[in-house]
């Protein structure tokens, strides 16, 4: 099998690579910089330009599944220009694969699966999502992910399955939001935010790149929340983080206004609450193996070392 990924260079695209290579599935890999591209055996570059609607077509040459995180990242200021940047880049990119696969034999394409994110899903305190769920949030968070899930729903017309999965709050210690939360709990300056009752639905990343995996291979369709069983509230969030760092919080709450004065619009994004249902792709038979915040930091924050072959036997030697 070989996969093709749009934004493989990326936090969640390096993720998958891996677990797609530890399945010895080979991958295929777009990249917008030609600094960036890498032949190898199993992992082999080609340059598009999604704003110019170009790709090279070779790269689709042995692909059985695509999977697609290309986009602008959200977590920048929400400027005039980077608003479109965030829209263009997400509706751009699925527009030139699909134009792509358009002037290709595709028919040995059999799974697609894109990348969305739960800030589709209205703010509340109160609601349980499940993908079921047609109302849309009335922020900017709630319009990239109507017009990016459009696009993607445009590949129904072909005649592989397409799959969104809905990423939440990717926990990675290598990057993303985890950084940004731990980092005034290290320096003893960390706090709830705003009310700290808004719900945060996360997701470990190596779950996460396993999710991809399974819907990929399992040839899944329709709409998959990329979360973890057990959202918490942003307080538990915080509280759970400093246990982990074993560090005290010595601060009161940060107020919701002070994080707009700095923040602007994109305060949203901390202080929006989703709380979101993982129940559809766990029926899937999909397994979670961080269900749980506190063990989802634990194995972030202290990772197990792995033994080598040799040191197995010389354990083993021991104990017999």
């Amino acid at each position: 099998m070989k996969v093709l990924i749009t934004g493989a260079t990326g936090l969640v695209g390096q993720a998958i690579v891996s677990a797609l290579h530890e399945e010895g599935i080979q991958v295929n890999y777009l990249t917008t910089r030609k600094n960036q591209i890498r032949k190898e055996e199993d992992y082999q570059g080609y340059l598009w330009n999604p704003a110019k609607g170009e790709i090279d077509l070779d790269c689709f040459i042995g692909v059985n599944g695509i999977i697609n995180l290309a986009g602008a990242s959200i977590a920048k200021k929400w400027t005039s220009a980077h608003k479109k940047a965030v829209l263009a880049s997400r509706v751009d990119s699925l527009n030139t694969l699909r134009k792509g696969l358009e002037q290709i034999k595709n028919t040995q394409i059999e799974s697609f699966v894109s990348a969305s994110a739960i800030g589709i899903y209205p703010s509340s305190l109160t609601d349980y999502y499940e993908e079921s769920h047609s109302g849309i949030d009335d922020s900017f968070l709630g319009e990239v992910v109507e017009v990016w899930e459009k696009a993607a729903k445009d590949f129904s017309t072909f005649s592989f399955p397409v799959a969104l999965i809905r990423i939440g709050i990717v926990l990675s210690t290598e990057g993303g939001a985890l950084p940004k939360m731990d980092a005034p709990i290290r320096n003893y300056a960390g706090a709830p935010i705003g009310s700290g009752e808004q719900w945060q639905s996360w997701v470990h990343i190596d779950d996460l790149a396993r999710m991809f995996v399974f819907t990929l291979k399992n040839q899944l369709s329709g709409i998959y929340n990329g979360v973890a069983p057990n959202p918490v509230t942003n307080s538990k969030m915080t509280k759970t983080i400093a246990k982990s760092l074993k560090k005290p919080l010595l601060l009161p709450n940060v107020p919701a206004a002070a994080l707009k004065l700095f923040l602007g619009e994109m305060a949203y994004i901390v202080l929006a609450s989703q709380r979101v249902s993982s129940k559809k792709i766990e029926d899937e038979g999909f397994v979670f193996e961080y269900s749980n915040l506190d063990c989802a930091l634990e194995a972030l924050y202290y990772p197990k070392v792995a033994l080598n072959s040799a040191e197995m036997s010389r354990i083993n030697k021991e104990y017999v």
